[in-house]
This record gives C-alpha cells, sequence and structure tokens, in this order.
C-alpha cells in the first residue's frame, strides 16, 4: 500500500513537553483520524508535517519527499486547514482568494466558486465580518481549489455547528473517492472520525497509543462492567483506567479474552467509542 504521508522516529523537545519517536503512515486513499487530548501532541506533530517548526530528529516524507528539502514542491500539493484562520480581515472573499491563488500553478477558479456557491458564503463581505463557521468554510474552500493531494486538517470541527460538521465529513468523504488523494484530520470530537476515518492514530502526553485501522481499534478495545469483587489484581492487569463506585466497577481493556477467562465470563461486556479509548487511557495513565 503507497503512503502518502510517512512519519517515521519524529521527536521534538519544549520546555515541559516532548513528541517522542513518533512513527505513523497515511496510505493513499484513506482518512487518517489523529486524537488525543489537549497537549497531547496532536498540533505539534501538524506544524512538524507542515514545516513551522524543526524537528530534533526522525524523518516526514510527503508524496515520497523530504518536507524540509523538498517543501515548496510539496506544498503545492498539500490543502491546509487549521482551527484558527490567517486572512486579512479587511479584505473581502474574492479579494482574499486573488491572493493567495498566485501561490498555486494548480489553482481552478470554477472549483473555487463552486465551493463559495454550495457553502453559501457572501463574496462582497469582509472576512471580519464572517463567522467562525463561514470562516471554515472559506479555509476549506481555499484548501480544496488547487487540486491538492493531501488535505491536512487542524480541528477543523472545533466550535461549527452540528448541521455543517456533517456537511463537511460529506465533502471529505466524497473527496476520498479520488483513490490519488488521502486526509489527516486532527480532532477532539471523536464521533466525527467514527463516521468517516479508515485509520486512527492516538497521541498521548507526545508518545502514540496506537496506530491501526478505525475497524480493528473499535473491535480489540471493550468496556468491562462487573461486581467489585471481582476486581482483582490479575484482572486489574488488563484493565486500562477504572473507575469504581458502589455498585461495581467499569474499566477498559484490548484483551476481553483474557477478562472472561479469568472472571468465568461473569462481567458485562460492551463496545468501546474513540472517547472511552481516551478517557480511560488519559484516566489510567497508560501510553
Amino acid at each position: 500500500m503507497e503512503n502518502i504521508l510517512s512519519v517515521k522516529n519524529l521527536s521534538k523537545s519544549y520546555k515541559g513537553f516532548t513528541l517522542n519517536n513518533i512513527s505513523f503512515n497515511v496510505p493513499k486513499g484513506y482518512i487518517m483520524g489523529l486524537i488525543g487530548p489537549n497537549g497531547a501532541g496532536k498540533s505539534t506533530t501538524i506544524k512538524l508535517i507542515m514545516n513551522l517548526v524543526k524537528r530534533n530528529s526522525g524523518s516526514i516524507n510527503i508524496f515520497g519527499l523530504d518536507n524540509i528539502k523538498h517543501e515548496r514542491e510539496i506544498k503545492q500539493r498539500i490543502g491546509f486547514v487549521y482551527d484558527e484562520n490567517y486572512f486579512y480581515d479587511d479584505l473581502n472573499l474574492i479579494e482574499m482568494k486573488n491572493i493567495i491563488k498566485r501561490f498555486y500553478k494548480n489553482w481552478d477558479d470554477e472549483v473555487f466558486n463552486k465551493y463559495m456557491t454550495d457553502f453559501k458564503l457572501p463574496l462582497k463581505k469582509n472576512i471580519k465580518q464572517l463567522s467562525k463557521g463561514m470562516k471554515m468554510k472559506y479555509s476549506l474552500g481555499i484548501a480544496l481549489s488547487h487540486n491538492a493531494e493531501l488535505i491536512i486538517m487542524d480541528e477543523p470541527t472545533s466550535g461549527l455547528d452540528p448541521v455543517f460538521r456533517s456537511e463537511m465529513l460529506d465533502i471529505l468523504y466524497s473527496l476520498i473517492q479520488d483513490e490519488n488523494k488521502a486526509i489527516l484530520f486532527s480532532t477532539h470530537i471523536t464521533t466525527d472520525l467514527e463516521k468517516i476515518a479508515d485509520y486512527i492514530t492516538f497521541l498521548n502526553s507526545g508518545e502514540i497509543v496506537f496506530s491501526d485501522t478505525k475497524d480493528s481499534i473499535l473491535e480489540t478495545y471493550k468496556i468491562i462492567k462487573g461486581d467489585k469483587n471481582l476486581l482483582t489484581s490479575d484482572i486489574k492487569d488488563y484493565l486500562i483506567g477504572i473507575t469504581e463506585n458502589s455498585f461495581g466497577f467499569e474499566g477498559l481493556t484490548n484483551n476481553v479474552e483474557a477478562i472472561r477467562k479469568l472472571t468465568k465470563n461473569d462481567v458485562l461486556v460492551e463496545n468501546a467509542t474513540l472517547d472511552d479509548i481516551i478517557v480511560f487511557t488519559v484516566k489510567g495513565g497508560k501510553h
């Protein structure tokens, strides 16, 4: 399987935080979700991929090219949607577009106009007059208007209403039908990823917990519920984060068969969501 993006042994140190030797791949034709709590290293990873900050070690290859040595060539082929916009507030949407299009040799005004119409954006309004949701629509329209092969999105749905989030997911799903494209989508709204992501990479405290197919992850991780008297040290060894109350315990496991064997099947097993996996992993302090 050909990878559009390959991150290998990537590290970056700040005072009080280290992104520690992370590796993952985004295959061509697929959507990768990047998840984790605030401060896990998601935005740092994306900034490193975009060469907005300098890595301490490791390698990043995009389209088979080093992201530093071939930065200009690579960025011609990337659409980037950040959680904040960096447009000129006093320009209208057409004026801003006319500045940005000069940087892209494959810019397509027809595609841009189509998205502006689809998103019902007022082209003559100044950027500062737009709501956060409208700014995000504009940013997405810009990112999709130069035939980008890799779309990188950092918290694009944060603060947006459910209707537009659903519209945006439909657009991304439609986009990925072109098997030559790929999407890296960082978000803390994991329900969005459960709808469209093919792969999930989970970062916690600067380290990768897992990077695998979404289906495999949701098949592997389960919520276990049972009476407190079942909570032996052997059981705890197979649990990732545990919540106890007067009625019993609840925990996450990635080895449900071992739990069933130890408890003689005397526990309730439920499917875990990506949110469950994040919460229990962070609570359990596991990397």
